[in-house]
């Protein structure tokens, strides 16, 4: 690797739009996102599914999905 190119990578702060923070490595000292981990449908479990037209329920039919 070519010496001088690279970024220093230093601890910084990130900041969710929930209020949760936590700290990574990056070139910068600090980041504000707007969704992490602890806020993310998927990964909470709160995801909905919107379905006007019944594609789900003809998908799940079609497939024995429950």
């Amino acid at each position: 690797m070519r010496k001088d190119i690279h970024p220093d990578y230093k601890a910084c702060e990130v900041t969710c739009a929930c209020g949760n923070k936590f700290e990574i490595k990056s070139d910068k000292e600090t980041m504000s996102i707007d969704i992490c981990n602890e806020c993310h449908p998927f990964f909470t479990g709160s995801e909905k599914i919107v379905d006007a037209t019944g594609r789900v329920e003809k998908f799940k039919k079609k497939f024995n999905l429950q």
